[in-house]
């Protein structure tokens, strides 16, 4: 069998589904997002791809910051509905009984239901097409505590992290690998045969 050719289109998923927060502790809005991911490590770098016409493109455009907000499975009713609903005329933390958490670095809110809130700094604004593309700094990493394990690290398993694929929402499986585990593992066999033949 082969693979069927279709034209041109967004068909890389996988992709993060992020509730990102912006404007004020006062007047603030939740835009979800599935255009979004890593740009750089050194100096740690993301973006978001926000249309022109949505009322948090302006929102972000002037004050220059907001919060990327990862999601769970707790949290996919919310993560829908601010995909779909304006915040214009709607308080989107209060329908939703969302809570406004102070930054430390941002003046916008984070969600304190979401298990990791990424501050970011507005770098250059690129216009792609249907989409701005926000090229934001990393000023900030807040983890909530219970997904820390007992060494310090983050525990990706106990969140139920969730993303976008396709129009639906699928919740992360389980770990199958480990960054490098397949050299590890020809490393493993090199030094047991040279045991073997010493």
């Amino acid at each position: 069998m082969s693979k069927i050719t279709w034209k041109p289109g967004t068909f890389i998923y996988p992709l993060p589904a992020v509730m990102v927060s912006c404007g004020s502790m006062e007047k603030s809005n939740i835009i979800t997002v599935a255009w979004t991911g890593i740009l750089n490590t050194n100096p740690p770098m993301v973006y978001i791809s926000v249309r022109k016409e949505r009322y948090s493109y302006d929102i972000i455009k002037s004050s220059g910051e907001f919060v990327i907000n990862l999601t769970n499975e707790n949290l996919k009713y919310a993560t829908d509905w601010c995909g779909v609903k304006s915040g214009k005329n709607i308080d989107k933390f209060s329908k939703l009984k969302l809570t406004k958490e102070k930054a430390k670095f941002v003046k916008c809110p984070m969600i304190k239901e979401s298990p990791i809130s990424i501050e970011c700094k507005v770098k250059e604004i690129k216009e792609m097409g249907s989409h701005d593309m926000f090229i934001a700094d990393v000023l900030a990493i807040n983890v909530d505590e219970k997904y820390i394990d007992s060494k310090g690290a983050f525990d990706i398993s106990k969140c139920g992290l969730i993303a976008y694929a396709n129009g639906g929402y699928f919740k992360l499986g389980k770990k199958i690998g480990k960054f490098g585990y397949s050299v590890k593992k020809i490393k493993r066999i090199r030094n047991n045969r040279l045991r073997e033949n010493r």
